[in-house]
């Protein structure tokens, strides 16, 4: 891909499409009005445009929360506490659904910017905005008292799309999909003592089985397989505990499942 210097507009050199850089907020207007097929944005933006699109692939990155806090001195009742009260937001779409959700009455001050510091000024009784860590709540003396609902960048689609499109969508998908796998798995390799393969297999099965050879020392059998990265370091306990020796564990680039 080459976008030269600060063009807004790039072509992909091996692959059929072009890709626009936006502001975040603009994506999701632009995939419903045609203009792109297909875009990357955080779930929180699509919910609080209303476009209605289709998520066609979670990417698990930007993980965060759209929450309310309040200022840590306030003892916090429960979602009724905002009943009459204002809250500054720069989500004003997504916070007002909650509220009608809740049944709850308030006042919603939007604002564009350093949302976390209108309880500090007086402009707001509370804030609803993006959390992540929560450390920039805990700077200006806020703690975090509902979730509204929690994001993460997503890969959205246009409702239209169709024909020689839909194809290259489909096969984007592919490679794309080809790609996440890849980041939630590790290739391990390891010797096995003979008399406790069957244990080894259990702990390691793979995409189907492992792969296992002979040593050239008898009674041992090399083991190939793919774990789970949430997974992981209970499997090498079993394994450990089940005589492998001389494991290695490799990044994997691409996987096709």
């Amino acid at each position: 891909m080459n976008n030269g210097s600060r063009k807004l507009i790039s072509v992909s050199t091996n692959f059929p499409v072009e890709i626009l850089f936006l502001r975040d907020d603009d994506i999701p207007q632009y995939i419903a009005d045609g203009v792109a097929d297909t875009g990357i944005v955080g779930e929180n933006v699509l919910a609080e445009s209303g476009a209605g699109l289709e998520i066609l692939e979670r990417l698990g990155f930007a993980r965060c929360r759209m929450s309310l806090a309040v200022l840590k001195s306030i003892k916090y009742s429960g979602p009724s506490f905002f009943s009459g009260k204002r809250i500054a937001t720069s989500y004003p779409n997504t916070l007002r659904c909650w509220l009608d959700s809740k049944g709850i009455e308030a006042e919603i001050h939007v604002i564009t910017g350093s949302v976390e510091i209108a309880t500090g000024i007086g402009l707001a009784d509370g804030i609803f905005d993006i959390v992540s860590s929560g450390s920039t709540l805990l700077s200006n003396g806020l703690k975090e008292v509902e979730m509204v609902m929690a994001s993460e960048a997503v890969l959205l689609g246009s409702p239209g799309i169709g024909g020689r499109k839909a194809e290259i969508l489909e096969e984007f998908l592919f490679r794309l999909r080809a790609v996440l796998a890849s980041r939630n798995n590790k290739y391990i390799l390891l010797n096995a003592p003979n008399d406790k393969l069957d244990k080894i297999i259990d702990a390691i099965p793979g995409m189907k089985s492992p792969t296992v050879l002979p040593l050239a020392i008898e009674g041992w059998s090399s083991v190939h397989s793919v774990v789970n990265e949430n997974d992981f370091w209970q499997v090498i306990g079993k394994l450990r505990d089940y005589g492998a020796q001389g494991i290695l564990v490799i990044p994997i680039e691409k996987m096709i499942v």
